[in-house]
């Protein structure tokens, strides 16, 4: 089977009549073996406004194209779904854009070194593929409109490039006929006139040439109010000078500024080279570092470091502002050049195709004359050196991959002042100056959406904010939401955020025409080891907005050093981040950027579905045992399932109790919810139990009030009747400190009758304790001794130093409340005591400094004193 784009979408048996099918099957071809979400289909299909049976009717169309792909005799079905929606599989030789693309990249190649004959050949070939313009004979949607402006302009480019070749072969006269055809279907290319310029003044024609150029400057002046730019100008100045360079010489030639051909010559002789991409529309921000690197490059190599190399993670302008930096840069009269350091897959181009790659740009006098150039490493560094000694110039080598692939080519050029780019830090190679680029600020991101988006995406700022938040401020994101804007004249920038608005498919949806934010992501997971990806996959696991080294080796299931390794090495390829943390005793946080931990999570789903619950449970635990360290210091005695459910507890978890809570607490939340999706019961409410103490103690209801309600959902469906007491009783101190009265006896009592079911008189007697409290702050003091009582004989009589403590403070209040200071300072006393034998230092502390007040202010301060460790109650009887 085969497939066409390139003209009027079609199979080469049984096209689907219809106009949609054939918009299905177009859209999925342009991005072939790639997965197209079904949100994307729709889109093109229906646009803002799909049918209510959207979905149901684009499976209608899906089985459509399958029914016919199998009735045109294909021995396999390509067409399958792949969530989050379809992939059509095509071999290379299946489909003609594929072979264009793979034609006009060996065209490219032949040209670049200097096999006009072979380019000419080659980019031919790729241009006799097309029936028409690209994708036509449907109507577009915002993407196949896009994929299809790219692919006829890349025709256009090819064209121009084919053509450049015949006139280097010295096929001028043949060309005129069909360049005038194309000045004349693309009046604003300024190349097309520049190339029908020369192959008039190589065939005599100078008053003609002349002309071209005038026709020209009226078009641009009447269309646009502009003058031609410097190739045209400068191609005007040499025919009116009978530039003798400007006539074909059938001898060794090289490409001239014009697409023209001039005598080989050395160095010296041509012109500079000025070989840049041009600066990317709507360049935004980074004053700060176009302005280190203008004072970098102002140096001109003064100061020992000669080399700037610019790092971060993929899509985060890392070229545009190498870019930026290199046209904007003064002096360098001997030229600018860059070239690419990866091959069209993706793969590091090895150093000495580098260095003859450099040495082609810079039209080296004996690479053009003596044929092929040298092979070794060696040879090729002497005849660089050679050319680029005592030469002004600058070098961008863009996509660097390790430092061994540049390191010859830097050796060899030590008078060029060099900009490197790349995902890693190239933290190994002398006399360099690093600068790591960081996401665009919160105003520069919302800038670049507003500049690239237009007017629409300007009328709605709190969308725009909500833009840049979605896409984590990294440039090709931003600029790929933008575009996206753009490109769909019905959509608003809140209808845009609310695509973006799901994690699950935001990266399926940021794609337009070739940018593809998932692309450039994937491209840098590959890059790194096998080891690596597999930490980077797992680690999307981690909770949110951050995680420490014991989070990574619980869920590698590493040891601290081995995680930590994984974790520096996908730092350093830019694939996760170490955050400082002022004044922490442990520094060093990690955290993904939020698109990144999409791909993450992404990837992860895609493995075996043991993977994640396993991680799962590992992180749980860990968890676990570092929440009841702590707890154990911070509350002792309260963690009632630490005992019971064979858990482990260890010694404490290395800050205090509370830093170490306020730190972690966030994330150990997020942990909760996972253990819970994943069905972890046991380690959901024994987290949840852990935290409790913490929750009571910073006031943190919310959070309490959630990952209790996950705990209790949890121990009912595990069916453990402890558990369930434990949590019930943990949800009535949430309600008393809330003064949900009501509510918390009825937690009380419930967990009481649950304790007793289960003969477990401490938690029945903690129970009793809490609803006197409830019934003491409404006012009903002698009740509320008697169920203190009840709870002090329990915990007297099971030892249990924490449910004394608690029901002696309750008792002291009792007496307070009646008149008998006295006995409330013995009993706060008595409380002081027992908690200290409980290792409690925080009820041992409060208990102590309760009793001063109370011996200094008698039976009339118990309105202005703590019921409890860090809660105050100014009146009972308020209830």
């Amino acid at each position: 089977m085969r497939f066409h784009v390139l003209g009027p979408v079609r199979m080469e048996q049984r096209t689907p009549s219809a106009a949609k099918p054939r918009i299905v099957l177009a859209t999925l071809l342009v991005q072939s073996n790639n997965v197209v979400s079904t949100h994307s289909l729709i889109d093109e299909l229906w646009g803002m406004e799909p049918p209510r049976t959207a979905a149901t009717t684009l499976q209608v169309y899906v089985s459509q194209l399958r029914k016919a792909l199998v009735d045109a005799g294909d021995d396999r079905q390509p067409l399958l779904t792949r969530p989050p929606g379809y992939v059509i599989q095509v071999r290379p030789d299946e489909l003609d854009l594929a072979v264009f693309e793979s034609l006009r990249t060996r065209g490219r190649a032949a040209y670049e070194r200097r096999d006009y004959e072979a380019a000419s050949r080659l980019l031919g070939e790729s241009l006799a593929l097309w029936s028409g313009p690209a994708l036509s004979g449907i109507p577009h949607g915002p993407s196949l409109e896009t994929n299809a402006i790219r692919l006829n302009e890349l025709r256009t480019e090819v064209l121009e490039q084919r053509i450049a070749a015949d006139l280097l072969l010295g096929h001028h006269q043949e060309l005129i006929g069909e360049l005038m055809a194309l000045v004349h279907e693309f009046p604003m290319r300024e190349t097309l006139h520049a190339h029908l310029m020369v192959a008039l003044y190589r065939s005599g024609r100078e008053s003609d040439a002349l002309q071209t150029y005038h026709r020209a400057r009226r078009t641009l002046i009447d269309e646009l109010g502009v003058e031609p730019g410097p190739t045209l100008t400068r191609l005007l100045d040499r025919v009116l000078a009978a530039d003798p360079g400007l006539a074909w010489h059938d001898a060794p030639v090289r490409e001239s500024g014009t697409g023209a051909a001039a005598p080989a010559a050395g160095p010296k002789e041509a012109a500079p080279p000025h070989r840049l991409p041009p600066v990317t529309a709507h360049f935004t921000g980074r004053t700060e570092e176009l302005a280190r690197g203008r004072r970098f490059l102002a140096a001109g190599g003064a100061a020992t470091d000669r080399v700037l190399a610019i790092s971060g993670r993929p899509g985060v302008g890392k070229t545009s502002l190498a870019v930026q930096l290199a046209h904007s840069a003064e002096g360098f009269a001997d030229g600018k050049v860059q070239i690419g350091l990866r091959n069209a897959a993706g793969a590091a181009v090895p150093a000495p195709a580098a260095m003859a790659m450099l040495l082609r740009r810079l039209w080296a006098d004996g690479a053009d004359a003596a044929g092929p150039l040298p092979a070794g490493t060696e040879e090729l560094g002497e005849l660089l050196h050679r050319h680029t000694r005592g030469r002004e110039l600058l070098l961008v080598l863009d996509d660097v991959v390790s430092e061994s692939q540049v390191r010859p080519l830097l050796a060899s050029v030590p008078d060029s002042m060099v900009v490197l780019t790349g995902r890693r830090t190239l933290a190994a190679l002398d006399h360099v100056q690093h600068l790591v680029l960081d996401v665009l600020s919160p105003q520069e991101a919302r800038r670049l959406l507003v500049d690239a988006g237009g007017p629409r995406m300007a009328q709605d700022p709190a969308a725009v904010a909500e833009l840049a938040r979605l896409c984590g401020r990294l440039p090709l994101a931003l600029r790929v939401a933008a575009g996206s804007l753009t490109a769909r004249p019905h959509w608003t920038a809140g209808a845009l955020a609310k695509r973006l608005a799901d994690e699950r498919t935001r990266l399926s949806a940021l794609t337009l025409g070739d940018l593809d934010v998932r692309s450039g992501l994937l491209a840098a997971y590959q890059d790194v080891g096998k080891p690596e990806r597999a930490a980077f996959r797992l680690l999307g696991l981690a909770p949110l907005p951050d995680f420490r080294l014991w989070t990574a080796a619980a869920l590698l299931g590493l040891d601290p050093p081995q995680a930590e390794r994984r974790l520096e090495s996908l730092v350093r390829a830019h694939l996760l981040e170490a955050r400082q943390q002022t004044g922490a005793r442990t520094p060093v946080h990690y955290g993904f950027h939020s698109l990144l931990r999409s791909l993450a999570l992404e990837i992860l789903a895609e493995g075996p579905a043991s993977v994640v619950p396993e991680a799962t449970d590992r992180l749980g635990r860990a968890c676990v045992e570092l929440a009841r360290r702590a707890d154990a210091l911070l509350t002792p005695g309260r963690d009632r399932l630490a005992a019971s459910d064979g858990l482990p507890v260890a010694g404490p978890p290395g800050l205090s109790p509370l830093a170490w809570f306020r730190s972690e607490a966030g994330g150990l939340l997020d942990v909760a919810r996972q253990t819970h999706a994943a069905g972890l019961w046991r380690l959901t409410y024994a987290l949840a139990s852990a935290m409790s103490g913490y929750y009571e103690a910073c006031a943190r209801w919310d959070d309490w009030q959630s990952c209790h309600d996950l705990a209790l959902d949890a121990a009912r469906r595990a069916e453990d009747v402890t558990a369930e007491a434990v949590v019930v009783r943990s949800l009535g101190d949430l309600a008393w400190q809330r003064r949900r009265y009501d509510r918390a006896i009825g937690c009380y009592r419930r967990a009481g009758r649950l304790f007793a079911r289960q003969g477990d008189r401490i938690g029945a007697g903690r129970c009793s304790c809490g609803e006197a409290d409830v019934l003491f702050g409404r006012g009903k003091v002698a009740e509320a001794g008697k169920h203190y009582a009840r709870a002090l004989a329990a915990g007297r009589a099971e030892g249990d130093a924490r449910g004394a403590a608690d029901a002696l403070r309750g008792l002291a209040f009792v007496a307070l409340c009646e008149g008998r200071a006295g006995d409330a300072r013995e009993l706060f006393a008595e409380c002081a005591d027992v908690a200290a034998a409980g290792g409690d230092e925080r009820w041992h502390a409060y208990a102590r400094r309760t009793a001063a007040l109370v011996a200094a202010n008698g039976d009339a301060s118990w309105a202005r004193l703590e019921v409890r460790p860090g809660v105050w109650l100014l009146d009972p009887s308020l209830g």
